[in-house]
């Protein structure tokens, strides 16, 4: 399992909720935290390391056996309140970073890998990465969320990104979009 770059066709999938929880999963939130620390993250969507399933992670210390390491499976925001603007990055983009305005606080309903509901209201940092990671989950970067003025200044790495995806896609690296939609499918069918 590998964290996948823009323009990756799994990040602008719609992630499909979790019906069952099995060893096998167990195993790949494991590694999707592995990976998150690896890349210095601090959150990381199912998406992000190509599965269609709707389940991130994050840990704000962002550094293994440190902070609070939180799943999250199938989550619903609501209630937003307020608005912040802070500067934001992704590690399916990295080395890019800009503002972003979304609400300071919100309603996190999730479920815990052991199946215990999550209801909790959020603010801060926490509001922040949450919205970020569901983003994810609904097919959504946070790129989309920029300014104009943002956009263009970021657009020339956006652009770099997917010159690096194109020549992978040439080179065999990458799969053709007919064999990601039946990987995903797939695991759609065990999972959903």
């Amino acid at each position: 399992m590998n964290i996948v770059h823009f323009p990756h066709p799994t990040l602008r999938h719609r992630s499909r909720p979790i019906r069952r929880v099995d060893a096998e999963l167990r195993r790949i939130i494991d590694e999707m935290f592995d990976l998150m620390y690896a890349a210095n993250g601090i959150g990381l969507a199912a998406n992000q390391v190509d599965l269609p399933l709707r389940l991130f992670v994050c840990n704000h210390a962002a550094k293994k056996g440190e902070g609070e390491e939180l799943v999250f499976l199938n989550p619903v925001v609501s209630r937003p309140k307020g608005s912040c603007e802070r500067e934001e990055g992704c590690l399916s983009l990295p080395g890019i970073y800009a503002p972003v305005i979304r609400p300071e606080q919100i309603r996190l309903q999730a479920y815990t890998p052991q199946g215990e509901e999550v209801d909790v209201e959020l603010d801060g940092l926490m509001a922040r990465v949450v919205q970020h990671e569901v983003d994810h989950l609904d097919g959504i970067m946070f790129t989309d969320r920029l300014s104009a003025t943002h956009e263009i200044n970021v657009k020339p790495m956006i652009d770099e990104f997917q010159l690096a995806f194109d020549s992978g896609r040439r080179s065999g690296e990458i799969p053709s979009e007919e064999e990601i939609e039946t990987r995903l499918k797939n695991l759609e069918e065990r999972y959903c």
